[in-house]
């Protein structure tokens, strides 16, 4: 499989009240295909936030939205539209940035935090100027980063969005 040039094809979820944004890099195949952040099954990061929120997992993209809403939580991507192979961060190329400030300029967000390495580094180049922001690198919740189990996840994530030194 060679290069596709993709586009980004759903929002960023976020309300008047969101307080942190967490940024991926940009959607797996799985994702796109479900229309929604992280679709993949193996990705941990709705297990990770139900547990960091004491919800259930949530299933439907409505009940991940209210999930997110409820916690006063913002997600969106780095990136709108980039050359990639497959779903591998690795190989994102000739890269357009979101345009954050829809986000920035609408909700209270206290803080962003990158979802990996990747989604950093991402956010570093194409991002931190025009915002004039920082971003908080977390482990990245994507199957590929075994080192990290979901307690491991669990506590690092938990400290930084919450102050959590737990959890579960």
């Amino acid at each position: 499989m060679g290069y596709q040039h993709v586009e980004h094809t759903f929002e960023p979820v976020f309300d008047e009240h969101s307080k942190v944004l967490i940024l991926g890099s940009f959607p797996s195949v799985k994702s796109r295909e479900e229309g929604f952040y992280y679709g993949h099954p193996q990705n941990r990061f709705w297990r990770l936030l139900a547990r960091l929120t004491d919800e259930e997992i949530p299933e439907t993209i409505e009940e991940k939205k209210t999930l997110l809403l409820k916690h006063q939580i913002a997600i969106w991507d780095v990136v709108h539209s980039c050359d990639i192979v497959g779903s591998s961060d690795s190989s994102i190329k000739n890269v357009v940035p979101c345009e954050l400030e829809k986000v920035l300029s609408s909700s209270p967000i206290r803080q962003i935090y990158a979802n990996g390495g990747k989604a950093w580094q991402l956010y570093h180049r194409y991002c931190e100027k025009e915002t004039g922001r920082e971003a908080v690198k977390l482990p990245s919740t994507s199957p590929a980063n075994a080192i990290f189990t979901l307690d491991r996840l669990t506590a690092v994530w938990g400290e930084e969005l919450f102050g959590k030194q737990n959890t579960k």
